[in-house]
């Protein structure tokens, strides 16, 4: 279980960047290189567990596992995407619930119509306000541990434009929530826009490729936004290598070979020099035994 809780974190680091964890082992890769938390997400989880698109294809039991799997390999807080909460307002207590008797401080629920996508696709849709709104309110007053942190998401900018998006924004603070999440702003102005309406923590999310300008994360820090997320940065990353990795050796090339993590830092990153202290101390016994 982490030693520090998410909301503790948060107050440390101004901006908290995080990046997005697809497996245990890009978590541990995240903690070993100094982060303090990461996030969990979604678009990246079903992309590298399942090899499918974030387009509602995978429910909260396939995502749980992954969820489950991953804070096992690490000591450090986790903000895990949970979606739309998998259902109406019992199904968010229940997600809410389960994920923090795994040992999640803190969790973003979103008001996309299921089946979702990705924050940056085209044809999102949104539901009712008092439909979000409703599950918000579940989700802070249910949870089990009110240092649980809650992020409401809203994607509403894609759909009614910002000035929705900020309303919506308003109504979920005022249901509970921790913080905020205006997915894709469309421009600079559009980021100072939230942050003068807003005194609360929020996330930016760069995304190359994605409908948002691009900033450096001190930047976005003196905008209002304390959390920039990386969330698809490693599994784009690590995609593009072990792409690039396998046409390098078929080709004959062989010209990546220095690039690569060695056999012994592997070793190191998943502990391998751990357990072979427990076989030592553990297995001699046994032998001895015998």
């Amino acid at each position: 279980m982490p030693t520090r809780s998410f909301r503790q974190v948060l107050a440390d680091r101004k901006p908290l960047i995080l990046f997005g964890a697809y497996d245990a082992l890009s978590a541990r890769l995240i903690e070993a290189s100094g982060g303090e938390a990461v996030f969990i997400s979604g678009f990246s989880v079903v992309g590298a567990r399942y090899g499918v698109p974030d387009f509602g294809l995978r429910a909260f039991g396939d995502i749980a596992a992954a969820v489950r799997d991953t804070l096992n390999a690490i000591d450090i807080p986790a903000l895990v995407d949970a979606d739309d909460g998998y259902g109406d307002v019992k199904n968010v207590i229940h997600t809410v619930q389960s994920y923090e008797r795994m040992g999640v401080s803190a969790l973003m629920l979103e008001d996309q119509r299921w089946p979702k996508r990705c924050g940056h696709m085209a044809g999102k849709a949104v539901v009712p306000l008092d439909e979000i709104v409703a599950k918000i309110k579940a989700a802070c007053s249910e949870r089990v541990n009110r240092e649980t942190f809650i992020f409401a998401r809203t994607d509403a900018r894609a759909v009614n434009g910002l000035d929705d998006a900020m309303r919506r924004g308003e109504a979920l603070l005022n249901a509970g929530a921790d913080g905020l999440f205006i997915e894709a702003p469309e421009s600079l102005d559009e980021f100072e826009a939230i942050g003068r309406r807003f005194d609360v923590p929020m996330i930016a999310n760069p995304l190359p490729g994605g409908k948002s300008p691009l900033l450096r994360p001190e930047h976005y820090a003196e905008l209002g936004f304390q959390v920039v997320c990386y969330g698809v940065t490693p599994i784009m990353f690590a995609a593009g290598a072990i792409r690039d990795r396998i046409s390098d050796i078929t080709s004959g090339r062989f010209a990546l070979d220095q690039q690569e993590m060695s056999f012994a830092e592997f070793k190191q990153l998943v502990g391998l020099p751990r357990w072979e202290r427990y076989e030592d101390l553990y297995g001699a016994a046994r032998e001895s035994a015998q």
